[in-house]
């Protein structure tokens, strides 16, 4: 049985930095795209950073230059390093992996995989 377990939400204030990690089982993913997505209150869940099996790297506009995804594969797990972060990043961020390898286009993410539990991010003024 596959789980993604995410760590390390909580509540910080603007500007300070965050670390999510999310540590999968029950099968490998290293030839499989991994990705965070975030859903605010009465908002659509969104695609925030999405890594591929190639370790090329996808990030919507608002976390470019601030957000940091990355993997480590030995350990199964997918890391989203936030920076400079704005009360408009509180949300709860998901952790999703490809069920499909080899997998380049990130558009089809969030469909057909696997997700974690959530973890809440917020950010004060």
């Amino acid at each position: 049985q596959v789980q993604l377990v995410e760590s390390g939400g909580g509540l910080v204030q603007a500007g300070e930095s965050l670390s999510l990690s999310c540590a999968a089982s029950g099968r490998t993913f290293k030839t499989s795209a991994m990705a965070w997505f975030r859903q605010a209150p009465g908002k659509e869940r969104e695609l925030v950073a999405a890594i591929t099996w190639r370790d090329s790297t996808y990030y919507t506009d608002s976390a470019k230059g601030r957000f940091t995804i990355s993997r480590d594969d030995a350990k199964n797990t997918v890391y989203l390093q936030m920076n400079s972060l704005k009360p408009g990043d509180t949300a709860v961020y998901y952790c999703f992996a490809d069920a499909t390898e080899f997998n380049d286009y990130v558009s089809t993410l969030g469909t057909g995989g696997y997700w974690g539990q959530g973890t809440q991010v917020t950010v004060s003024p």
